[in-house]
């Protein structure tokens, strides 16, 4: 059993909102089922709600990321007890998974992110695909809504297309305010990405396909036609079998990814 931490008031600068709510900390854990012997990491483990649980269900065997330097003397000694409990001081945003991996398992990446940072951090994990099995996050409500969004929806966007465009996304259950202190405005949800083990719609060239989905996106309520003028033209489209008249939020990864592709080719050949 972890020893208790110390009282730390929450900082704003690192949009800081702890769990404290019991049952959706072991709901969150079953979502997870860690088991001995896998590699898993935690983002952002604060005052070590979430940590207590999933250190003692991977048999005593955790890495974490922390930001704040004033909690982690108090991680180092509520879990004192257990040798393979591992604290790395730094920010998520710049940390390489794929060196924290090494030769070993994929990765288990888990944790409560704080809004302010969390589409930059899954866009930056996104990128370590290969050196993850799989991540349970805690984001704002709205941020799952977009990442487990479906083609011709309200929420169907460039987050959705890059997540999902790598990953397998399910939105599993919501989390209200009152679960943390201090007391979010918004209500949460916990989302597991599973990246893909090969890509359904492989892009020729991946940064070319996320600038296509930039511009495509760059103005919801504009044709494809016009968000995407001077990348390819309207008959182009056409012969892709993509009616230009469409809007950015009706196409699927699939057509994303053709159009890419065709302009890869042509980029390949001039």
């Amino acid at each position: 059993m972890a020893s208790r931490p110390p009282v730390h008031r929450a900082r704003k600068r690192f949009g800081q909102n702890f769990l404290r709510d019991p049952g959706i900390i072991s709901r969150i854990v079953r979502a997870i089922a860690p088991r001995p012997g896998e590699r898993l990491v935690e983002i952002g483990p604060g005052q070590g709600a979430l940590t207590e649980p999933l250190v003692e269900a991977a048999d005593g065997r955790l890495e974490v990321i922390e930001l704040d330097r004033d909690l982690i003397p108090g991680l180092r000694v509520q879990f004192f007890n257990f040798p393979g409990f591992i604290i790395h001081e730094g920010d998520a945003l710049k940390f390489d998974f794929r060196t924290l991996r090494g030769e070993g398992e994929r990765l288990r990446v888990v944790g409560n992110l704080p809004y302010n940072i969390s589409t930059p951090l899954i866009s930056h994990l996104l990128k370590a695909g290969d050196a993850i099995a799989d991540m349970h996050f805690m984001l704002q409500k709205e941020v799952v809504e977009r990442l487990a969004a479906e083609p011709g929806g309200p929420d169907w966007g460039r987050l959705s297309v890059m997540a999902q465009y790598r990953c397998r996304v399910d939105a599993l259950f919501t989390v209200p305010p009152e679960a943390f202190v201090p007391r979010p405005k918004v209500e949460s949800a916990i989302v597991r990405l599973t990246p893909h083990d090969s890509l359904p719609y492989p892009a020729n060239d991946e940064g070319l396909l996320f600038h296509v989905v930039r511009q495509a996106f760059g103005q919801r309520r504009k044709t494809l036609r016009n968000n995407l003028k001077g990348r390819i033209e309207a008959d182009a489209l056409e012969a892709l079998g993509i009616e230009p008249s469409r809007r950015p939020q009706t196409l699927t990864i699939e057509e994303f990814v053709r159009i890419a592709n065709h302009l890869a080719a042509l980029e390949a050949t001039t």
